[in-house]
């Protein structure tokens, strides 16, 4: 625990810059969500107590799944697929994208507690805003698109996404960030590329093409494949409890 606190006291500013982002994810969330709910007269709070009580066990389960990594042939050791997403996928299909986001962050808290970090937070931030890029468009598109096609393309929408994004976040700001905070030459990230990739090259853009891009396609199609075939058989068990208690609120407040 001291160790983690001595962390972000000596990267506060990264740290900070990390809040805004999670901060932002919250509100463009929020936003779709709210108008979402206001278009199809749907009064409910976006977050009741229950929906927090679920999000809160798949974030529980997405932070053991993010502990679980499987490192890859084609990139460096420190890229690794875990499909902490599968759950959180299967929550924000059920609940949206605030809920989505929301444990995306619970995820990334919890595996701080559990194991703290090793990349001074840069590996934790990618994880979140990589995630994000895939649940967000995913679950707002399903918001409006309930049913099976609608699930189908909102798993493609978000595995193209997450792989577009995951991959120029990777060369714009993520790894000349860790380059930056480690001391060491980003040019010694491409090499180890190049050392277990022929196709990394020598410059970023060939790196990120060829070592994060398939990551992060795989990743995307893993996780929306399993969920396409779960969440059917789920979901009912997901809303069963919520819908009760939803009908058991408005039975009350008409008596």
């Amino acid at each position: 625990m001291s160790t983690l606190f001595k962390t972000v006291a000596e990267n506060l500013l990264y740290v900070l810059s990390f809040l805004l982002i999670i901060f932002a994810m919250f509100v463009i969330a929020y936003v779709v969500e709210k108008a979402a709910k206001k278009k199809a007269g749907d009064t409910e709070r976006i977050l009741t107590t229950r929906k927090v009580a679920v999000c809160g066990v798949f974030s529980a389960i997405a932070a053991v799944l993010m502990l679980l990594e499987i490192p890859l042939f084609f990139a460096p050791t420190f890229y690794k697929l875990d499909l902490s997403e599968l759950p959180i996928l299967i929550g924000s299909f059920a609940f949206g994208p605030v809920a989505g986001v929301m444990m995306e962050f619970v995820k990334i808290v919890l595996k701080l507690f559990i194991k703290g970090t090793s990349t001074a937070f840069v590996g934790e931030l990618a994880n979140f805003a990589v995630g994000c890029s895939f649940i967000m468009p995913a679950s707002i598109y399903y918001l409006f698109h309930k049913n099976k096609k609608g699930a189908l393309v909102s798993c493609a929408i978000g595995t193209v996404i997450i792989t577009i994004f995951g991959t120029l976040f990777n060369a714009v700001y993520l790894l000349p960030t860790f380059a930056k905070l480690f001391g060491m030459p980003l040019e010694a990230i491409i090499e180890m590329g190049s050392a277990v990739n022929k196709f990394s090259g020598s410059s970023i853009t060939s790196f990120v093409i060829a070592c994060v891009a398939p990551l992060n396609l795989i990743k995307g199609a893993v996780n929306s494949l399993v969920t396409l075939l779960v969440y059917k058989k789920v979901s009912p068990i997901i809303k069963e409890g919520h819908v009760k208690a939803t009908a058991k609120v408005k039975v009350t407040t008409e008596d």
